[in-house]
């Protein structure tokens, strides 16, 4: 199985902004205290870039993808961002594979 550049465009894309988001928060804000709500906003920033391009897939209505998706948001509930991503991943590909 072949990779298709377009995906692989998307996950260095998908790095680089996450990285840049990450690198400018900590230079624009090292030297100030951040409130609790602000920091919060600060970590979630990285899954907002990541959801921003998954969002379509589950947009197309496939059935494989939104129960790769109701898996995953129940994943999400109970373990941390690492589980959660490898187990989604392995979902959607179980399920594209059986259900098409």
């Amino acid at each position: 199985m072949m990779l298709n550049y377009q995906t692989v465009i998307a996950i260095v894309l998908m790095a680089l902004t996450t990285y840049t988001t990450r690198v400018t928060a900590y230079l624009i804000l090292r030297n100030r205290v951040l409130t609790p709500r602000a920091m919060a906003v600060l970590k979630s920033s990285p899954g907002c870039v990541m959801l921003a391009f998954i969002a379509p897939f589950f947009a197309s209505g496939a059935p494989a993808d939104l129960i790769a998706l109701g898996i995953t948001l129940f994943i999400a509930m109970r373990f941390s961002m690492p589980i959660t991503v490898i187990s989604g991943v392995l979902a959607a590909f179980i399920l594209r594979h059986y259900l098409g």
